[in-house]
């Protein structure tokens, strides 16, 4: 289907700008955006916010008494078996459930239907107190293509209007799934009967949705649809307009409405740059393995010849046969002469490439290997939410940073705190299945210009 046969004949979006009165709507609730991401890759629509990736309750507490209108707590959960997630997420409804009304808690996810859903948020329904709230389930997400009409997700690329089951994220190895149509998609990620209502693209653009929420059957499940950010601010300012509690699972760009966040253009290199001058290189790692990455990969190696390359065997990881040692003198080698790195796991799959204890292992090599480079990268992108995660935690030691804004459209930047291996530096959180086939090296590109 191409995208004009899909958003053929729909209600013309209005035109009206939502985003003052959201702002003014959140400010005089004095309330904080609460947002679990469960990969760092959340933050890809918005700038100014904070991100916690220190999870004990005196943190949490501490960074909520701050005030701040939104405020990111990096669960990292979709790498965590079921039963790691159940109880982080029973430990954090408790915490949270201290603030009651003074926030909004929203369970952010992949736009791609990936993920612990609804498991997380049943338990965090429960963990609150509101076992009444209906769940409001919003995978629309600008940057990256992600359309939701007539209760059916789409993945936009170009001009090609995709169902979410037909690509290549509906063979996740940890959450698969057969169905784009999403009451079917629910059914099929929930045990027993579920109550599945809508909110049509009609209801959000001709001033329906506030009565729609109100009329939502106690612990319901509501689709979302939305081709606009501007469908979502409609429902953004009813939910700040709402005496009601509801739970909310959404990919990124809900965060952006929600919190009346404008958008801004991409950051200027500068923007990105060591106050002090760094002569070193850049070191760019890939972990993530979907089809998107790998053809940014190759695109970057193809196109950047003056790039030092470092393929990691994982067949060699897994046998113990891998020098980490040898490799970080490389990279650091090539670091200090000027040169930038880009630091690659193998490509060819093998037969139980899959198993989550061998993604640990290979995930914990890349953490290692970041962790022992002693001379600090002029800049660090980290390909793949996971990877990404893993990389700010266990070789950074970041506890907490503050979301800059994006480098490319969907690509977060962060400025990592004092505690870190590396404090201030830019660190660049690439989402594995965002972007053009030229996107990493535009990245690239932008950071050495």
């Amino acid at each position: 289907m191409t995208r004009q046969d899909l958003l053929a004949n729909l209600p013309p979006i209005p035109t009206d700008d939502l985003l003052p009165s959201i702002r003014e709507a959140l400010e005089s609730s004095e309330r904080t955006i609460v947002v679990l991401d469960d990969d760092p890759t959340g933050t890809q629509a918005v700038f100014d916010v904070p991100v916690l990736t220190q999870l004990d309750a005196d943190s949490i507490r501490d960074a909520i008494d701050e005030a701040p209108p939104v405020l990111f707590l990096l669960t990292n959960s979709r790498a965590l078996t079921v039963g790691q997630t159940t109880e982080l997420h029973q430990t954090l409804g408790n915490i949270l459930k201290e603030f009651d009304n003074d926030i909004i808690v929203i369970s952010r996810s992949d736009s791609t239907l990936r993920g612990h859903f609804p498991l997380e948020t049943n338990i965090l329904r429960d963990a609150l107190g509101i076992p009444d709230a209906p769940t409001l389930l919003i995978p629309f997400c600008k940057a990256d293509g992600r359309l939701t009409v007539a209760d059916t997700h789409y993945l936009v690329e170009g001009d090609t209007a995709t169902p979410a089951h037909l690509t290549p994220f509906a063979n996740d190895h940890t959450f698969p799934f057969s169905h784009s149509h999403l009451p079917d998609y629910i059914a099929e990620k929930t045990d027993g009967p579920v109550d599945v209502q809508s909110i049509s693209l009609e209801d959000l653009r001709t001033g329906k949705v506030a009565e729609k929420l109100a009329a939502l059957p106690a612990s319901s499940t509501c689709i979302i649809n939305a081709t606009s950010l501007r469908d979502l601010d409609s429902l953004a300012l009813a939910l700040h307009q709402s005496d009601r509690r509801f739970i909310i699972r959404s990919a990124a760009s809900f965060v952006q409405s929600l919190g009346g966040i404008v958008s801004r253009p991409p950051l200027d290199p500068w923007q990105m740059q060591d106050l002090e001058p760094n002569p070193n290189g850049g070191l760019i790692i890939v972990g993530s393995h979907v089809p998107k990455t790998t053809a940014q990969l190759n695109h970057l190696l193809k196109n950047s010849p003056d790039i030092t390359a470092i393929k990691l065997s994982v067949p060699d990881i897994i046998n113990s046969t891998f020098n980490l040692r040898n490799t970080t003198s490389t990279v650091e080698t090539a670091l200090t002469s000027g040169k930038s790195v880009v630091l690659f796991t193998s490509r060819k799959r093998f037969d139980g490439q899959d198993n989550p204890a061998i993604s640990r292992t290979v995930s914990q090599t890349l953490v290692d290997i970041v962790r022992s480079i002693k001379a600090r990268p002029s800049f660090l992108i980290a390909k793949g939410g996971i990877t990404s995660s893993d990389i700010a935690t266990g070789a950074l030691g970041v506890k907490q940073a503050q979301v800059l804004g994006q480098i490319l459209p969907g690509v977060p930047v962060w400025t990592i705190g004092n505690e870190t291996l590396h404090p201030g530096l830019a660190y660049i959180i690439f989402p594995g299945n965002v972007g053009n086939e030229d996107a990493l090296t535009q990245a690239y590109q932008k950071l050495t210009s």
